[in-house]
């Protein structure tokens, strides 16, 4: 349990990846952690490593993060920090994608913010002034055909994370929206990319950094590495323009929807 002068922070997706990175900097930094995510194997070492505590919890099942935060908020009845990272990457497009598969990626990336935003929200106002980051991404402003259902469940993490960022404010729970590009972790590998493009390709150490300097400045909405703003205004200034860059390169080729 926390000692009386350290801040809680509920992680989820707390795992690997940038999660795992996080709960590692934070407790560096005199945090206690409460690690959320579906994986024991990984969870429990990693809780004793930093000394913190974790739950199992599947984001994407609002009965069981509304169990979990009860548990939580019973031993932490002030938290001053929700991270909503868990999410995974749904590679396939709209008309022949999985259909499990759309529906997963939408549950988990957007309304398992969602979920865990109002179970931990008594919480987070006891303990004002406290933060909520919301791991986004560039996709949930940029759209291409090969990751429409995951771009579709970052648009809408980014509208959801946007309109309680206007809620919250006068409330004492400032939200800060992280977009990261592409981010090499175990579970979003980029090796897909074409060669010129894995040039962009960051590790999870440097979206923490961002998080961390984020929280310290109060920075809102933010996307890093910063030059992917270029895409985000391209699309949102002209994008009839990109959907014929994006068609012509597809011309040819048949779609076979069922």
């Amino acid at each position: 349990m926390p000692d009386v002068t350290q801040r809680v922070a509920v992680v989820t997706g707390a795992s690997s990846g940038i999660g795992a990175v996080l709960v590692r900097a934070l407790a560096a930094r005199g945090w206690y952690c409460v690690l959320l995510a579906r994986r024991e194997e990984r969870l429990r070492p990693l809780a004793e490593e930093i000394g913190g505590e974790f739950e199992l919890c599947d984001v994407a099942d609002r009965a069981a993060v509304d169990d979990v935060a009860a548990r939580v908020r019973e031993r932490h009845p002030r938290i001053h920090l929700l991270v909503n990272n868990a999410g995974y990457t749904e590679r396939g497009n709209f008309l022949t994608g999985d259909a499990q598969g759309i529906e997963d990626v939408t549950r988990t990336n957007y309304l398992g913010s969602v979920w865990c935003l109002r179970a931990f929200l008594p919480a987070l106002e006891a303990a004002a002034p406290a933060d909520v980051v919301n791991i986004v991404s560039v996709a949930g402003t940029v759209a291409v055909p090969q990751s429409g259902p995951y771009a579709a469940s970052k648009f809408a993490q980014l509208a959801f994370s946007r309109s309680v960022a206007a809620q919250l404010a006068p409330r004492g729970v400032r939200v800060h929206t992280v977009k990261p590009g592409y981010v090499e972790t175990e579970g979003f590998p980029q090796g897909w990319l074409p060669a010129p493009m894995r040039r962009l390709v960051v590790g999870p150490d440097r979206i923490v950094a961002h998080v961390l300097e984020s929280l310290d400045r109060n920075r809102g909405e933010t996307t890093v590495p910063g030059y992917y703003r270029v895409a985000m205004v391209l699309q949102a200034l002209a994008p009839n323009l990109l959907t014929r860059v994006l068609s012509r390169r597809r011309r040819g080729s048949k779609i076979n929807a069922t």
